[in-house]
C-alpha cells in the first residue's frame, strides 16, 4: 500500500512540475504570430514605410507593434547584445555577424522585403539636376569636386554613410566638407536652405513625406545619377530600380531573433506577403515580390446603372 502511495505521490509531483513549467513558459511568451505586443527597431531612413506597414498590420490583427528608430550601427549592436529581437535594416547580416550569432546559438530569420534607393538631393536654386556618382565618390575620398560644396548625411553611424563609404572604399569620411545631423528630415531642411550642398537620404522620405517634410520638398531637387559604368542618368524611381538602372539601390530586410513563432515572425510574413508588398509598391519603393493582379474577362459589357 505504501509502495502505491509513493508512486501516486511521484506522479502528482511530476504533473505539478510540468504544469508550473508550462505556466512559466506561457508567461515568458507574451505574443503569437498575430496577437500580442512587441517592440521593433527600425533603421531611421526606413521609418515612413515601416510606419505604414505597422498601421495596416495593427488594423488587421489584435497586435501592437512599437517602433524605435536608430542608426544602422546601433540597431545591429542592439541585436547582437540581445537588447532587441526584431530589426528592419537596409542590409543583410555580414559573415562575421552571422558567426557571432552562431556562437550565441541564435539563428536569425532574415526576410527580404523590398528594394530602396539612396537619393541625392540639392537646393532648388541649383539648376543642374544631374550628378555623376564618380563626383560623389571622389568627394568621399577627399579629392573634392567644384560642383559639390558639401555632402550632408543624417547620422555618422547611419546606413547611408556606411553605404557611401562602401562605394568609395574608404574607412572614414573626409574631415571637411561632410555634415551630419540626426534625421533625414534635418538633412532635407538643411539642403533646402543651403545652395551647393548635396543631401543623402532614403528615397522613402521623399516619396511619402510627413507634413513637415512636404513643405520642404518644393525647395529641393531630386538629382538624376549617372553610374560608374554608364553614360545615362537615372532616377530613384520604381521603374529604374526594377530595371537595375539606378546605381544607388539597396535591399531591405527584417531580421528576427525571437527564437520562436512570435509576432516578429508574423509581422515579417505580413510585410513579405501580398498585402505588405502592396504597401511597399504604394510607397514608391520596389517590392521584393510584385503583387499579382487579377483580371476578370467578361463576355459582354453590362451597364452598372441598370
Amino acid at each position: 500500500m505504501f509502495k502505491y502511495a509513493k508512486v501516486f505521490g511521484l506522479v502528482v509531483f511530476v504533473f505539478l512540475f510540468a504544469m508550473c513549467n508550462q505556466k512559466s513558459k506561457n508567461e515568458e511568451v507574451k505574443d503569437t504570430i498575430i496577437k500580442g505586443s512587441i517592440d521593433i527597431t527600425v533603421d531611421e531612413t526606413l521609418l515612413p514605410i515601416i510606419e505604414d506597414q505597422v498601421a495596416v498590420f495593427e488594423s488587421t490583427y489584435d497586435a501592437k507593434i512599437g517602433i524605435k528608430t536608430k542608426s544602422e550601427a546601433e540597431l545591429i549592436n542592439d541585436l547582437l547584445n540581445k537588447k532587441t529581437k526584431v530589426v528592419v535594416t537596409a542590409r543583410d547580416l555580414s559573415k562575421e555577424e552571422k558567426e557571432q550569432f552562431k556562437k550565441l546559438k541564435i539563428t536569425p530569420r532574415i526576410t527580404p522585403i523590398g528594394t530602396d534607393a539612396v537619393a541625392l538631393i540639392a537646393n532648388k536654386s541649383n539648376n543642374d539636376t544631374l550628378i555623376a556618382l564618380k563626383s560623389v565618390i571622389d568627394f568621399m575620398q577627399g579629392k573634392g569636386d567644384p560642383k559639390i560644396k558639401g555632402l550632408v548625411f543624417d547620422n555618422p553611424n547611419s546606413s547611408t554613410v556606411r553605404y557611401m563609404k562602401d562605394l568609395a572604399k574608404v574607412k572614414e569620411i573626409p574631415a571637411t566638407g561632410v555634415f551630419s545631423f540626426k534625421t533625414n528630415e534635418e538633412v532635407i531642411k538643411f539642403v533646402s536652405e543651403n545652395d551647393g550642398m548635396i543631401g543623402v537620404v532614403g528615397v522613402n522620405w521623399l516619396s511619402q513625406p510627413s507634413a513637415s517634410v512636404a513643405k520642404l520638398i518644393s525647395k529641393i531637387n531630386v538629382l538624376s545619377v549617372k553610374g560608374l559604368n554608364d553614360d545615362n542618368y537615372y532616377n530613384p524611381t520604381q521603374n529604374d530600380l526594377a530595371e537595375l538602372k539606378y546605381p544607388l539601390a539597396r535591399d531591405l530586410f527584417i531580421i528576427n531573433c525571437q527564437g520562436y513563432s512570435g509576432l516578429g515572425m508574423g509581422f515579417a510574413s505580413f510585410v513579405a506577403g501580398d498585402i505588405g508588398q502592396r504597401v511597399v509598391l504604394k510607397s514608391g519603393l520596389l517590392p521584393f515580390k510584385t503583387p499579382g493582379r487579377k483580371i476578370q474577362i467578361r463576355n459582354r459589357i453590362t451597364n452598372d446603372k441598370e
